[in-house]
């Protein structure tokens, strides 16, 4: 139980640590401790175990435990000679869900008992590590120390899944090495956000990152090109040396264009150890060029979407021809991405060759559903990994809503329901399920805000409609956000699902359809609530949640906390590590690092990064708008093959002229 001499003790002096709010910074508006977990269970029972002895101060890390607002814990301070006995009878004593061993001097992070607790609630997983944050009279890292060693104070174990050979020996020193080795691997789980900062006696070794080129097909803007840049970036946040690269700035020739000899040659020259790709077909309708690359070294294809397994289409729906071999029926050649029916068999073909060659590219599936589709469409002994996607946590976190309505000219008392996509009408977007659904809760007092491109405003029919167009903002996006009580989307065809993350990291929960890779970006009574797909199911969800702000506000709360500890930066580094230590490009005995750059990427660092600004593309003007909707009244949102080979033709003239 806690000394209260030791907790009303006064604080050492310099604040090198938490206590004095360094490096953390004030407490982030908005986000506030569930009263319970998901489903109304109560929070389990923590037992922190701290040493004490005449060398050690631990007046520190007393506050850091009582600073964690945590409803269910006890910490006990003993001397080295009482350490075993305790662990051991805290091992079998009914009265404790989970242990934790807090070395002397090193403190609790802000919320960390929250998010451990919560993560292995969801996951019953008998131990859950954090990150450590190092420090001296500065922040000089992070690190996740379980990947090698375990470490007692960045570990949460379960009391049943502790190991008796792991107890505290007669100096009261704990073997998490081997505490965390006796745990089968599907039974440990990382939460990417810092559990607890430690005071080093010695300068952190420098990462010895890889060189990793970072390549798209024609950059880095829209969904999947922004997906791809936030993997960069966490990935030059662990230490590694990033080069992007973009294959094309002429997407009209993306149907034609198999070779690309500048940007090849800016791989080579930067001899990289892995090509990162991804999004490609903006560029390109082939992997001819991922063919090329693995022939120099390790080539890993990020799934934005499908687009790499099939014979055209980024999504193929009910449709039954990628697994079989797609051909001239394809059902949708003049859709995006476009192709002739008579070269898509022999692009699905090459596309498998790809893939099945000897040291062919991982496949890198960014949700369950991807990952288990990924391996029903991939040529066999293609070698298909599971990633997790990386989100600016800091950005997008939960703030004063009454304020940003404020800020935004949005009505203070409306429940307001977000819809957010890059093409909010898009044909993969479900609009008219949601457009249904939205009208069905219609009426004064429910407003909807709506994020993107969306040409004709009209097409929703809701009068107390907020359209602020595209926001190439994150900062700006995750204030619209936040002013917001509930997202929903109709989606259908996700591989992951962007926008319910950065809702739910706003403090916004997510109604969805329970399908693709919905089904991991929405945690199902946790972040969000999944219905079935059938007709009337998304707006009988919708009226319930529109009406109960209760449950908003819970699953808001809990979905901020989950989604953080599993698409950080951080968090996404450490999916990808785990994927270059099984495929050798990393030794296994290697302790992954970050630079201090990466606690910024948190709400709670008292210095945050910014948001990226360029996100999505410039708003279409007032003109083309119009063209785009005449043309869709006369085309419809298909792109004949006539019309392709035109826009083809001129873009060359264009570039051929001084």
């Amino acid at each position: 139980m806690t000394n209260a001499a030791l907790t009303d003790a006064a604080p050492l002096s310099p604040p090198a640590h938490g206590i004095a709010d360094w490096p953390f910074g004030p407490a982030v508006p908005g986000l506030a401790r569930p009263a319970s977990l998901p489903g109304g269970r109560p929070w389990p029972r923590i037992r922190i175990v701290t040493l004490i002895s005449a060398e050690a101060d631990v007046r520190e890390t007393v506050a850091s435990v009582l600073r964690q607002d945590y409803p269910a814990l006890r910490h006990d301070l003993v001397p080295p000679g009482e350490a075993r006995s305790l662990v051991a009878r805290l091992r079998v004593d009914p009265g404790i869900d989970y242990l934790l061993w807090l070395n002397p001097g090193d403190l609790l992070a802000p919320g960390a008992l929250i998010a451990l607790a919560l993560e292995a609630a969801l996951t019953e997983a008998k131990a859950v590590a954090g990150l450590r944050v190092l420090f001296d009279t500065a922040v000089r890292g992070l690190d996740c120390p379980a990947f090698t060693e375990g470490s007692g104070g960045a570990v949460l174990w379960a009391r049943g899944g502790l190991d008796a050979a792991a107890l505290p020996d007669a100096n009261g020193m704990f073997d998490a090495a081997t505490a965390w080795s006796a745990i089968p691997e599907e039974a440990r789980r990382f939460i990417g956000r810092p559990m607890l900062l430690h005071r080093l006696k010695a300068a952190p070794t420098e990462p010895d990152g890889l060189s990793i080129v970072s390549l798209t097909g024609t950059g880095t803007q829209g969904g999947a090109g922004v997906a791809q840049r936030r993997l960069a970036e966490a990935l030059a946040l662990a230490g590694h040396r990033l080069t992007s690269i973009a294959l094309s700035d002429r997407p009209e020739a993306a149907e034609w264009t198999d070779t690309f000899p500048q940007a090849e040659a800016a791989i080579a020259a930067a001899g990289p150890d892995l090509v990162l790709a991804g999004n490609l077909h903006g560029a390109t309708r082939s992997l001819d060029v991922i063919d090329r690359l693995r022939r120099r070294g390790p080539v890993a294809l990020v799934l934005h979407d499908l687009f790499p397994l099939t014979g055209r289409c980024a999504h193929p729906r009910d449709c039954g021809r990628a697994a079989g071999g797609c051909d001239a029926a394809c059902p949708g050649p003049d859709e995006y991405p476009q192709l002739a029916p008579r070269r898509i068999a022999d692009m699905h073909a090459r596309k498998r060759a790809a893939l099945a060659s000897p040291a062919g590219p991982w496949l890198l599936a960014n949700s369950a559903w991807t990952l288990a589709r990924t391996r029903e469409l991939a040529p066999p002994g293609s070698v298909a990994e599971p990633i997790r996607l990386a989100f600016p946590t800091a950005t997008f976190r939960p703030g004063d809503r009454a304020a940003l309505r404020r800020r935004l000219g949005l009505p203070p008392e409306a429940v307001l329901i977000l819809i957010s996509a890059v093409i909010v009408d898009g044909p993969d977007k479900g609009f008219h399920d949601l457009r249904a659904a939205l009208r069905a809760v219609a009426r004064p007092g429910v407003g909807v805000v709506a994020i993107g491109r969306l040409d004709d405003p009209g097409r929703l029919g809701i009068a107390n409609l907020f359209a602020p167009g595209l926001i190439a903002d994150e900062e700006t996006l995750a204030a619209w956000y936040g002013a917001c009580d509930l997202h929903v989307t109709a989606s259908r065809n996700e591989t992951l699902g962007q926008t319910p993350i950065e809702a739910g990291l706003c403090g916004v929960p997510t109604l969805a359809y329970r399908t693709s890779g919905l089904t991991s970006a929405v945690i199902d009574g946790v972040s969000g609530r999944l219905v079935p797909v059938r007709p009337g199911a998304l707006a009988e969800a919708l009226a319930e949640l529109v009406a109960d702000p209760e449950a908003r506000a819970r699953l808001g709360a809990c979905a901020r906390i989950a989604l953080e500890s599993r698409y950080s930066p951080a968090a996404a580094a450490l999916s990808l590590e785990v994927v270059f230590r099984r495929h050798g490009l990393r030794d296994a005995s290697t302790r992954q690092s970050f630079g201090p750059a990466m606690l910024g990427h948190f709400p709670f660092a008292s210095v945050r990064q910014p948001g990226a600004t360029g996100t999505v593309e410039a708003p279409s003007s007032p003109l083309v708008r119009r063209l785009r909707r005449a043309k869709q009244m006369v085309l419809g949102r298909r792109m004949p093959l006539l019309v392709r080979r035109c826009l083809y033709l001129a873009g060359r003239l264009r570039r051929s002229l001084p």
